[in-house]
């Protein structure tokens, strides 16, 4: 079991001080119990709580979460919580979790209880501001509803029974969430002594493990890893927790306020201020000093300044202050604000920077000892903004022998006592990690989202999926950005926030001598957080940026999010932005700048007269960034530089709906522009190199042009260099040389791929199936079993080296279905003529490139059909019964898997999908916002997959366990229906409205179509004759006709189930996979066309097909209807009365229990 990460400094420093002054006044909890509506978790040692559905969404690392999980071991989760034996004593957790007192708690046996609510009473409402506001007294935060969770006198799990005083001991806490429409706090509450156990034992006799305190992001799962969320560590020791109830954030003994959602890195602590006025004597301060505080979470180490009470005033006029620090390495330390009386300011010491944050799971050390040492003075500029110092610290000494991968190929990598750093060559640009060619035009692409207020409308302005593109002329700096389909509401008043685009101007503005522009500082790989505050009338708006370095086609990747209000500016008026100059503020491994704007709005002309009118903003901004530290010359360049920002030019283009900003941008030092150096045309842009040279500027105003590497001629005409034509022997053997712009590019040929080195091309290694197809085909020997007996069997292999699903005996004829493993899949195996519909479990391989978001794309208003194509799910807009293909689109991209069968709740506007590479059965939201995973655990091949809507529950199909399943809509409460009598189960629907269940099985020997109950009583065959391989089914709610395709037969039948005659719609179809209804038409997905066909069922003729743009195998395919059908079963209403899971019947419910429901208690019942 891993060890938990050290506790943050700020953390330690308030729970080491338990003698505050504090406000008089026992600590009450608030109001809880069954008297408050409180619901009350079952008794357990490892209970939790059904999904509480959220009236108001909680704002948790930036992210809307909708339903929370309250658990027995004192955490809050955002995902349906794990079993405690993989989480207990590790941190963060996958599921995503706030932890008021993480530990193995238990409440068997009548000790203690867990109470649960959201509320909106007005009280509560106002006893859980009254504590936000204490801590954040700044705030103006109005919540609308709080979630109320309580363990009172929980006991801790009893493992040993020689530990009597453990046994006895109680905790008493409680956390509160409040919400409002764009905003999160937490409280956790710790009354009195009401904490008598500070650890608990293992289960796994890891002896005993202390709780935890702290907020942990949920893991994101896509391509073939799962990537950790960000998490922050209040306490995580027992002195720590001990202190808990002693101790403070906000002023009040046992009372700690974080705000929660604004940030996806971290979350934000209230102000300590009690602490820091008690440090008051030199005492303690040689006493703290003499003990820095390390911690180290996983492969960053963070290194936090303390400031001492003891302070040397300077003169109250001047802008900065001294004060004492432990005397260590001067780049360990950050300065913070500190205001003209030398008061250390608490926002910046104990801002949201203080906390840790990490990407991987910790490791614990040792904590280092420091003997006494002297302070010294630093003299520190006014600014606001605290950083940490990240240290790069694994087990291993990192060099460049084994990190070469991690440098630009355009640069070097250099050995340092303490680690490796990577610089650019001559000619190039960067950081090292990445380096671009020093002249060379640059472009931006990405994707920006937002929800925005404009002026006093209550409703914002949403976007999402926006394209950004930009291109930057890098020898002038001028930078041009256009952001298209931006709203006209939104579009005119935008116009004032040129740096959204400016930011790219910072990244490659012309460099005077010695100072450094972004890129060089960064090599685009950097977040940067704004806040724009309008004078006036106080809107403030967010914009969070994201840079992810150059892709492989030479492209910056960028994303941006904006969120607030800002002030309405009226349609058809002009922006004009004067030349401004701005100061970048640089300190390890943080860059800070601030600054006031001003921006002149002409209005359209009304009667011959245009009114003009001055607006204003403070702009602040955080950009962080991964720096090397073990080489000096990193640091040369100036601490403080001065942007320098003319020719700015914004645009609104209504009938396009662009946003266009340009600007020219050089960076240097701080000056008023007199100077000469700043009037040469190589930083004016004035200059008339060619866009590929680079200008280097002489004495006054002489200058001269380069043409950057790649390209060749007298600086103002530049050519591009054919490296491939004069150098033929560039890329080695077994490769080929491609020319382009500036550069070449090797690929290796067919058969070959780069070794670790990026550069020698090697032979690629053999798979199962490609070794087991050459010896077939060099011996003429025979494989398999299942070989029929009239020639030799030759494995078929794919293009990556995996069999096909489907293998065929060349001279017999017959084919057959197999594993990923080549073992062939029982009741697959078909005559001569006849290709079983097999399905590849191995996912196609992710193209390298710039990733695309695992998340939904927001549908348009009406009906769609929503359709699978291996890694991605597409929808379709339906105009009556007419495919809209023009407006066709992915809706989501899941590169990685192999997306099976998909089906539709009408009631909550999710979509569904089986992945059989996982395997898994997912879901998502269509009005946006990332996929969940509700089961991956004991799945084999699931396939078929049907929604009740009514009932809200999911039926699914598994062609390798052969088994059909039901669960709750959130993959809860799973329960085997039938795991007897199936040999191929693939197709299923559901009748929700008459409580009936259709499924398909294509065993090649007996295919058949079966019904049942939806409980699973009264189990029939309703069609075993004349059927081939009925792969797809569907049945229309409307017309209560239940509709297959048969790719055996290539026939589209149809049948009332009541009444057993059935009708050809179309016959000698090609190979349907998948099928679906909506009014007349019935739609299904072909493999050898790659098409969605439609056929009007009416006249049995085809009407309409559609191909997506790539084309691949479509799977299934499902109606998005844009509302509900009507009608309602016996499970609609409070879930018919059950417990656990209520399965409709004709006229009727059954009340079931998931499988393995020990210790639950569960009510079945017809």
């Amino acid at each position: 079991m891993r060890a938990a990460p050290s506790c943050p400094r700020w953390a330690l420093l308030a729970l080491a001080l338990p003698a505050l002054a504090l406000p008089a006044g026992r600590l009450s909890l608030l109001p809880h119990g069954q008297e408050r509506g409180d619901a009350e978790l079952e008794p357990g040692d490892d209970a939790r709580s059904a999904a509480l559905e959220l009236s108001t969404a909680l704002r948790f690392y930036g992210a809307a979460v909708r339903s929370l999980y309250v658990t027995t071991n004192g955490i809050i989760a955002v995902n349906e919580p794990s079993s405690e034996e993989k989480y207990l004593g590790q941190f963060p957790v996958s599921f995503g979790a706030i932890a008021p007192f993480m530990a193995d708690l238990d409440t068997t046996d009548g000790h203690g209880n867990v109470y649960y609510r959201e509320d909106s009473s007005s009280d509560v409402l106002q006893l859980a501001s009254d504590y936000i506001k204490r801590g954040f007294p700044e705030t103006t935060f109005d919540p609308s509803s709080v979630v109320v969770v309580t363990w009172k006198l929980v006991a801790p799990y009893r493992a040993r029974e020689e530990d009597h005083a453990l046994e006895e001991k109680r905790n008493t806490f409680q956390a509160v969430l409040a919400s409002s429409d764009s905003s999160s706090y937490a409280i956790f509450l710790y009354p009195e002594d009401s904490l008598q156990f500070y650890s608990t034992y293992s289960k796994n006799d890891d002896g005993k493990i202390p709780a935890m305190v702290g907020f942990s992001q949920a893991s994101t799962n896509y391509y073939f890893w799962e990537k950790p969320g960000s998490y922050n560590v209040i306490a995580n020791d027992e002195d720590s927790i001990r202190n808990l109830h002693k101790s403070s954030n906000a002023g009040k003994q046992g009372v700690w306020v974080f705000e929660i959602g604004s940030s996806s890195d971290s979350i934000v602590p209230a102000k300590i201020s009690d602490v820091l006025e008690s440090l008051e004597s030199n005492e303690q301060d040689q006493e703290m000093t003499s003990k820095p505080f390390m911690s180290d979470y996983g492969s960053t180490e963070i290194r936090q300044q303390y400031v001492t009470s003891s302070t040397d005033s300077t003169e109250e006029d001047q802008h900065h202050v001294t004060y004492s620090v432990p005397q260590l390495a001067a780049e360990d330390f950050l300065t913070s604000y500190q205001d003209v009386t030398g008061t250390p300011s608490t926002e910046s010491f104990y801002s949201h920077q203080d906390f840790p944050t990490a990407k991987a799971p910790p490791r614990q050390f040792q904590v280092q000892q420091f003997p006494p040492q002297q302070p010294q003075v630093i003299d520190v500029e006014e600014f606001d903004e605290t950083g940490i110092v990240f240290r790069y610290h694994t087990d291993v000494q990192q060099t460049c022998a084994n990190n070469r991968h991690q440098c630009s190929v355009h640069a070097i990598c250099k050995d340092y006592p303490n680690g490796f750093c990577c610089s650019c060559i001559a000619g190039y640009k960067g950081n090292g990690r990445q380096c671009v060619a020093e002249g060379s035009p640059q472009r931006v692409n990405g994707k920006v989202k937002g929800r925005i207020f404009v002026g006093n409308n209550p409703v914002p302005v949403t976007f999402e999926n926006t394209d950004l593109h930009s291109y930057v002329v890098m020898n002038q700096g001028r930078a041009y950005t256009a952001i298209s389909t931006i709203p006209e509401a939104l579009g005119y008043s935008l116009l004032p926030l040129a740096s959204i685009g400016g930011i790219i101007g910072w990244m490659f503005a012309v460099e005077q001598q010695g100072y450094k522009n972004g890129f060089s500082v960064t090599g685009g790989e950097f977040t940067r957080q704004t806040e724009v505050t309008f004078l006036g009338n106080n809107e403030k708006l967010v914009i969070k940026q994201k840079f992810s370095g150059i892709d492989e086609h030479g492209h910056l990747t960028i994303s941006t999010e904006m969120e607030g209000r800002i002030p309405e500016i009226p349609s058809g008026a002009s922006v004009h932005i004067e030349p401004y100059t701005e100061l970048y503020h640089t300190s390890s491994s943080v860059i800070t700048s601030s600054s006031t704007r001003e921006y002149t709005v002409t209005e359209p002309e009304r009667d011959g007269v245009a009114s003009t009118y001055t607006g204003a903003y403070q702009w602040r901004q955080t950009i962080s960034f991964d720096e090397c530290i073990h080489d000096d010359s990193h640091h040369a360049a100036s601490a403080t530089q001065q942007l320098s920002v003319d020719s700015v030019f914004v645009l609104y283009n209504r009938d396009e709906q662009i946003l266009r900003y340009a600007m020219s941008n050089s960076i240097g030092p701080i000056s008023d522009g007199s100077a000469d150096i700043n009037r040469n045309p190589c930083y004016t842009g004035t200059h008339n190199c060619d866009t590929n040279a680079i200008c280097r500027p002489g004495t006054g105003n002489r200058f001269f042009c380069e043409c950057s590497v790649g390209f060749r001629g007298d600086g103002n005409v530049c050519y591009d260099i054919d490296e491939c034509s004069e150098q033929p022997a560039l890329c080695g053997s077994n490769a080929v040389c491609n020319n382009q712009p500036g550069t070449y590019r090797c690929e290796c040929v067919e058969g070959y791929q780069f070794a670790a080195d990026g550069q020698t091309c090697v032979e690629v290694e053999k798979t199962k199936c490609q070794h087991e197809r050459e010896v077939a085909l060099g011996s003429g020997g025979t494989f398999f079993p299942r070989e029929i007996r009239v020639g030799h069997f030759i494995p078929q292999c794919d293009e990556h080296g995996n069999y096909l699903p489907t293998q065929c005996h060349s001279s017999s004829g017959y084919c057959w279905c197999v594993d990923r493993d080549g073992n062939e899949i029982d009741g697959t195996k078909s005559g001569p003529g006849v290709r079983p519909p097999c399905l590849s479990t191995a996912a196609p391989p992710v193209v390298i490139g710039p990733s695309v978001r695992p998340d939904t794309v927001p549908l348009p208003p009406g009906t769609h059909l929503l359709f699978a194509q291996s890694g991605k799910i597409e929808h379709v807009p339906l105009e009556g019964n007419n495919m809209k293909k023009n407006g066709a689109k992915a809706l989501l991209h899941i590169p990685d898997k192999v997306v099976i069968g998909v089906a539709y709740d009408c009631t909550d506007k999710m979509v569904y999908w089986t992945d059989i590479s996982g395997p898994s059965i997912s879901r998502a939201s269509l009005h946006g916002g990332e996929p969940t995973t509700i089961i991956k655990t004991d799945l084999g091949s699931p396939e078929g997959i049907a929604v009740d809507h009514l009932g809200r529950n999911i039926f699914w199909t598994d062609s390798q366990l052969d088994r059909i399943e039901v669960a709750r809509l959130d993959g809860r409460q799973r329960r085997i229906l039938f795991d007897t009598g199936l040999v191929n189960p693939r197709a299923i629907v559901v009748d929700p409205m008459r409580g009936n269940l259709y499924w398909t099985d294509w065993n090649r020997e007996d295919p058949k179509i079966e019904t049942s109950y939806m409980d699973g009583t009264n189990r029939r065959i309703l069609v075993k004759d004349d059927l081939g391989l009925p792969n797809g089914l569907t049945f229309d709610p409307y017309s209560s006709m239940l509709c297959w395709v048969d790719a055996g037969t290539k026939r589209l039948e149809c049948m009332n189930p009541n009444q057993l005659s059935r009708r050809k719609i179309v016959e000698g179809i090609q190979y349907p996979f998948s099928v679906t209804s909506y009014g007349k038409n019935l739609y299904y997905t072909d493999w050898r066309r790659d098409a969605v066909v439609a056929v009007d069922r009416t006249i049995s003729i085809e009407k309409d097909n559609f191909q997506p743009h790539k084309r691949s195998r479509l799977y299934g395919i499902t109606t998005a209807f844009a509302q509900c059908p009507g009608g309602h079963n016996y499970c609609t209403v409070n879930n018919g009365g059950c417990t656990h899971l209520c399965l409709a019947t004709p006229g009727g419910r059954s009340c079931r229990c998931p499988d393995n429901t020990v210790g639950v208690d569960c009510i079945e019942r017809n």
